[in-house]
């Protein structure tokens, strides 16, 4: 294993309410971008940088009990080959956008990490948003949790 830490929180949601939006990153290095998500949840997102490629057991954990956590939507940024976002997907039915992210070792500036994303296998749903957006993901996420929400209200259950 290489350096990365082992299912670490990078930063927590404040405030009394348990976090909705699940903000997870391959490496430290992705974390200046993908702040761009977690700036637009506020208080509702959890950050954590688990790798799909050398913590494939954490990620599984993290994904399979990420709703009974009180999470409603996941948000995974990746780069080069991108798996995160679609390792996710694979051990979680919640909500997962990808964030595909350039890198100096990126294939035509990001454009394997765009196409890894896109391109899901039937049955793996990830939506996804621009190159290195986190920020529409942030918006996007919140959108999803808002419209399951009644007017004035609580959120509804998501079955």
């Amino acid at each position: 294993m290489s350096g990365e830490p082992q299912l670490a929180v990078v930063a927590e949601q404040t405030g009394d309410a348990p976090p909705q939006v699940g903000i997870v990153m391959g490496s430290q290095s992705d974390m200046d971008t993908m702040q761009g998500a977690a700036k637009e949840l506020a208080d509702r997102g959890e950050i954590q940088v688990i790798s799909a490629h050398r913590q494939p057991e954490e990620l599984a954990e993290y994904a399979r009990t990420a709703r009974a956590r009180g999470l409603r939507v996941v948000i995974a940024g990746a780069g080069l080959s991108a798996a995160l976002p679609g390792a996710v997907a694979a051990h979680s039915d919640l909500p997962v956008i990808g964030v595909p992210l350039s890198s100096r070792l990126s294939a035509a500036g990001g454009l394997d990490a765009i196409l890894s994303i896109v391109q899901m296998p039937p049955g793996v749903p990830v939506a996804a948003v621009g190159l290195d957006n986190a920020r529409n993901a942030g918006i996007l996420a919140a959108r999803i949790i808002d419209s399951a929400s009644p007017p004035g209200g609580r959120p509804t259950a998501v079955a």
